[in-house]
């Protein structure tokens, strides 16, 4: 048993207890001790496993195996993750240091270059003025009615804006 849990012993110091229950049953404790307030909790997690006598000589060296792997492996991938993210800000910092730093190459060039045309806009074709029916005229499938033109207009204009409502929503969700 303490020779699965000496390479954990190597980087921080455990509470071990071991506690007899009711029926044979006996309940070992190991409590990682936190070695920094700053340290994450996860590894300081403790490990529980109750059995009989013979459940436990059989069962709790496997089990340490895995706890201490599985500690050793969690404060490697942490360890790993804050280094790249250090990385990471230390580059960003060099990036905007140098954005700030580089002097401006390019200079205006609008006295050299002839002013652009001013380009008309494209004016929309106007439409053309509703026609008047009267009683014993009836629309066509061809000419729609005005109103129905202005209706259908509305509602596209309606869900168009909440549409853009609801993707703002899942923006600001996400």
């Amino acid at each position: 048993m303490f020779k699965e849990l000496a390479p954990y012993l190597r980087q921080r110091a455990v509470l071990l207890t071991v506690t007899r229950l009711e029926d044979d049953q006996i309940s070992v404790n190991i409590i990682p001790k936190k070695l920094q307030d700053s340290e994450n909790t996860a590894l300081t997690t403790p490990f529980k496993l109750t059995g009989t006598a013979e459940e436990l000589d059989r069962d709790l060296p496997s089990s340490i195996v895995d706890f201490v792997a599985s500690h050793l492996q969690l404060k490697s991938t942490l360890e790993r993750a804050k280094a790249e993210m250090d990385a990471a800000g230390k580059a960003a910092q060099a990036e905007a240091r140098a954005k700030k730093v580089a002097p401006k190459k390019e200079q205006p060039k609008a006295e050299t270059e002839k002013p652009a045309t001013a380009a008309k806009p494209l004016e929309a074709p106007k439409p053309e003025p509703p026609k008047t029916f009267s009683l014993f005229d009836t629309p066509t499938a061809a000419t729609p009615v005005a109103e129905e033109v202005d209706e259908e207009e509305e509602i596209l204009a309606e869900t168009a804006a909440e549409d853009e409502e609801e993707d703002e929503e899942l923006d600001q969700a996400a």
